[in-house]
């Protein structure tokens, strides 16, 4: 009987200790985040407006968690975007507001005083990756080694083949040393982020990887598999562009099926969206129904697919309806990992977890206002009215509950919205630091409109 009454007591601590330990690893997920390049707001599919696409993997992650229909970045192009994200500060808190090419001084780029997410994970005991675009800077203090992540594979520079390696300060990097080959780039990324995983699911601490795509980015580089998928789409441009988008899909395929294959889907925080909106003009991508695109600070250039997976925390099929940002991103995984903000570094970003989970009153909004400022473009969104400088001449106001396309100026049947709103982006504009630079590819407002050609460094 004693026997007995030991064994029962050693089984319910077994019990007990395993319930912690699932418990313990619950409360620490691991965290991964899928970033597109110049990627349509239309070019998904669980966003349901373009039928030529292929995306069944990037859908499984809004299937099993949150969609999001007002979801916009703090930039219309590609390096502004990223700081924010990796800091969740509107990246003019430290004069980053244009994109950076390894032709700019040194000091352009990340600041040294800046804390990215991945430090502070790294810190907190995560093991952390990142493979793809970097696009914070080409100085080795600026590498992402540099800046908390543990590995690297992928180039520094805003744009980069597919088919070839590179050279000088944009080769593709293992480390900080010059990749072996390429085969072609996306699966090669693929295969990197999977051996990520497999590395690290069972090492006994979670991990942080940022998968950051130049997909669908130009130069419009694709393979005959990924090709092949698409043979009954006329438009030669597009074909390449879904072409590009599907070997994406596949790349996050190959990613999660091996956070399966760990058993680990449940414990793992997913993110996915775009770092601006798609330039129409240079890779035939789609922002319907919204009107601009990457480089301008309408709708289609700043609202972006987002989905958001953590399942067994966050609803499953939900579909949100309030405005979000990509700097809800660092605030959400912090909350979620138990890691602290840095005390001398303040977010603009909010944990998007009680809004989805209904923690949060029915009418609370994550963000009453947002802002954006590229240059000599800015935007302010106040609830649901928006006024925006994205051309020459005066700013104009749009009610979004009502004209999403940003048809209908409402300036002069509206004075008071539009002085309001103009008080406001002011008032915020004056505590930001000015650019550090300027961009030379920059499109001015007095320039003939020209819907993003994509290519080069940005």
């Amino acid at each position: 009987m004693r026997l007995a009454l030991f064994s029962l007591i050693a089984l319910v601590g077994i019990a007990q200790a395993a319930h912690a330990q699932d418990a313990g690893k619950r409360s620490r997920p691991n965290v991964i985040i899928f970033l597109a390049d110049d990627l349509g707001h239309a070019d998904i599919g669980f966003q349901q407006r373009s039928k030529d696409v292929k995306t069944p993997n990037v859908d499984a992650i809004a299937k099993h968690g949150v969609r999001f229909t007002q979801a916009y970045v703090s930039c219309p192009v590609c390096a502004p975007t990223r700081a924010g994200l990796l800091t969740g500060r509107y990246q003019q808190r430290f004069g980053f507001e244009q994109n950076p090419s390894p032709q700019t001084p040194p000091n352009y780029g990340l600041p040294g005083d800046q804390v990215l997410l991945a430090r502070l994970l790294k810190d907190a005991g995560y093991a952390t990756g990142m493979v793809g675009k970097w696009h914070l800077g080409f100085e080795p203090e600026q590498h992402p080694m540099s800046q908390g992540f543990d590995e690297f594979f992928g180039f520094l520079a805003g744009a980069h083949g597919y088919l070839d390696i590179g050279q000088g300060k944009n080769a593709v990097l293992r480390g900080r040393e010059p990749a072996e080959k390429v085969t072609y780039l996306t699966d090669d990324f693929a295969r990197e982020a999977a051996a990520f995983i497999d590395k690290h699911a069972n090492g006994g601490k979670p991990y942080f990887l940022y998968v950051a795509f130049n997909a669908v980015h130009t130069p419009m580089d694709v393979t005959d598999k990924y090709i092949q998928r698409f043979l009954d789409v006329q438009d030669q441009k597009r074909r390449q562009m879904l072409g590009m988008l599907s070997a994406m899909d596949d790349a996050i395929g190959t990613v999660m099926e091996r956070v399966r294959a760990a058993k680990q889907e449940d414990d793992t925080l997913i993110f996915f969206l775009s770092d601006n909106g798609g330039p129409t003009g240079g890779n035939a991508s789609r922002n319907d129904p919204f009107s601009g695109f990457k480089n301008n600070v309408r709708e289609g250039g700043i609202r972006v697919p987002f989905a958001v997976q953590w399942k067994g925390a966050i609803p499953a099929g939900k579909t949100y309806e309030n405005p979000v940002s990509s700097l809800d991103i660092f605030p959400t995984v912090l909350a979620a990992t138990g890691t602290k903000q840095p005390e001398k570094q303040s977010t603009d970003g909010v944990d998007l977890v009680p809004f989805v989970t209904g923690k949060q009153r029915d009418d609370a909004r994550p963000h009453d206002t947002l802002y954006w400022r590229y240059g000599e473009k800015w935007a302010v969104r106040d609830g649901d009215m928006k006024l925006t400088h994205a051309e020459a001449g005066p700013a104009k106001l749009f009610d979004l509950s009502q004209d999403p396309a940003e048809s209908n100026d409402l300036s002069a049947s509206k004075p008071d919205v539009l002085k309001q709103l103009q008080v406001e982006y002011e008032a915020w504009s004056k505590t930001m630091m000015a650019p550090r630079w300027k961009d030379r590819r920059e499109q001015p407002l007095g320039a003939a409109r020209r819907p993003g050609a994509g290519g080069g460094e940005d």
